[in-house]
């Protein structure tokens, strides 16, 4: 089982949103979701033991990244 994430980036301006996008990608780089983990460009699956660090994750941008998630048994390209 999986955990499916969708998110969203909000912006005010432009400024503020490169800055937003920078911070959430470097630190995001920095989590161990590399090798483990299905990815595209505003969603990816992380194993269900890293729910609560992805979490964490998320919740350290507040209300400039909205964020969806869900439990999945597996992923299909459409």
């Amino acid at each position: 089982m999986q955990v499916l994430y969708i998110y969203d980036l909000k912006h005010k301006n432009k400024k503020a949103f490169n800055r937003l996008k920078r911070l959430f990608y470097y630190h995001m780089n920095h989590l161990p979701i590399k090798k483990e983990s299905w990815k595209s460009k505003s969603a990816f699956a992380v194993p269900f033991k890293m729910e609560k660090m992805m979490d964490s994750f998320f919740g350290r941008f507040g209300k400039d990244v909205v964020v969806y998630k869900t439990r999945v048994e597996s992923i299909e390209q459409l």
